[in-house]
């Protein structure tokens, strides 16, 4: 390969926190820069960035994907209290996916990174299992309160007149406690279920859903409804015609369906269970390093990420000049997708065949027996060369230049 690809649009390029900033700029150097003439629109973040801005550089990116159409994005930090001590910010700023999931209103599709050496831990599993999660609302877009004493919590909405329409008690304290109110909006779901049917028809899968409406009987139950509504009316001959199935029940019995099956559905969850469900998976399934997340809105915008954090313990070990061996596989995953669709909006197949190898020959590595100290007690290779983060990228490299 003697000439860059050429790239017409840019992708929207979300910097993030910690061990995978470090890595952002590792993989960008040794893996990309030399192949691509990388165009990118460039948002910092990083959580001193955003506590300078008052988190408006997330709105802007956010924004910015809507522009462009794609993005990619680093693990960022969500602080807690000891993070605000840490950084001295000046908020407890929400989390930035959050932030871009409100606005973008979309789908996240999650999905292990698989190889052949090394097995599920739940044994009759043998396809991926994706865990469609619902990105909008629920306890990432709540309202806290921390009851000091004894007092009444209710539940009011007034209309927009300034009608009081409904009026319900939450509970009655005799001491302290905590309330939280959270909600969702029909539109946000009419799109999950649709960004669902949709991925489930371009992946040629089944398709569960799970809530848990015998005990929400109207918030999990308006998700049901929707969806069966949807379905019924718009994908259900559809599904029929690609020989998928769609089936909804609770999700204690989808975990233990899921436990039980062989893979291979798709499996959508609201957002907190979602949330949860994508760890379990990609853990079982090995290595939450080993996950790849996309952001899909019925819009047609694009964010991807690596699923997992910011690799916090690694990243002191960094600041002391430790060596450290973290799995970049996730953060590779989320270029390759991005740059995979960019190619795929912009018709330039360069770019799509190039993500498509720079995957094989990161896979590839592992499967030689070359990998990250996180994968070698799972692997099933027998000998394994245990690597740093950074000759793990250049061994991914060589195989590249392989077969470029």
């Amino acid at each position: 390969m003697t000439e860059k690809i050429k790239m017409n649009v840019p992708i929207v390029e979300m910097d993030g926190d910690e061990m995978t900033r470090i890595i952002w700029e590792m993989i960008k150097d040794k893996l990309l820069n030399p192949y691509i003439d990388l165009k990118t629109e460039y948002y910092d973040l990083g959580l001193k960035k955003r506590d300078e801005t008052e988190d408006q550089i997330t709105v802007d990116a956010a924004n910015a994907i809507k522009k462009y159409g794609v993005g990619v994005k680093c693990a960022t930090i969500t602080p807690n209290a000891d993070r605000m001590k840490e950084y001295t910010l000046k908020n407890m700023w929400k989390s930035p996916n959050g932030t871009i999931r409100a606005i973008l209103d979309g789908t996240v599709f999650r999905t292990p990174i698989i190889v052949e050496n090394i097995k599920p831990f739940v044994k009759t599993w043998e396809k991926p299992i994706t865990v469609a999660r619902h990105a909008y609302g629920d306890i990432y877009k709540d309202v806290e309160y921390r009851v000091e004493g004894a007092g009444k919590a209710e539940l009011v909405f007034t209309n927009e007149s300034g009608e009081e329409i409904s009026r319900q008690t939450i509970h009655e304290f005799n001491g302290p406690g905590v309330v939280l109110g959270m909600h969702n909006i029909d539109k946000s779901i009419e799109s999950f279920a649709r960004s669902c049917f949709n991925y489930a028809l371009d992946q040629k899968e089944d398709l569960w859903f799970a809530a848990k409406d015998t005990i929400s009987k109207t918030y999990d139950h308006r998700f049901k409804d929707v969806f069966e509504e949807i379905y019924d009316n718009e994908y259900k001959w559809k599904f029929e015609a690609e020989g998928i199935s769609y089936f909804y029940t609770l999700i204690d019995d989808a975990i233990a369906r899921v436990v039980k099956s062989e893979g291979g559905m798709i499996w959508a969850c609201k957002n907190y269970d979602g949330d949860v469900m994508s760890d379990l998976v990609a853990t079982a399934f090995g290595s939450l390093a080993m996950m790849t997340s996309v952001l899909v809105s019925p819009e047609g915008y694009y964010e991807y990420e690596a699923a997992h954090g910011t690799v916090q313990r690694h990243y002191y070990k960094h600041l002391k000049g430790e060596e450290t061996s973290t799995n970049a596989m996730a953060t590779i995953f989320a270029w390759t997708g991005a740059l995979r669709k960019r190619g795929e909006l912009d018709n330039i197949n360069e770019l799509i065949d190039f993500a498509n190898k720079l995957e094989s020959a990161s896979i590839r590595t592992i499967e030689e027996g070359v990998m990250t100290k996180d994968l070698s007690s799972l692997s099933e290779t027998s000998n394994v060369k245990v690597v740093n983060t950074e000759e793990f990228l250049i061994e991914i490299k060589e195989r590249l230049d392989a077969i470029i």
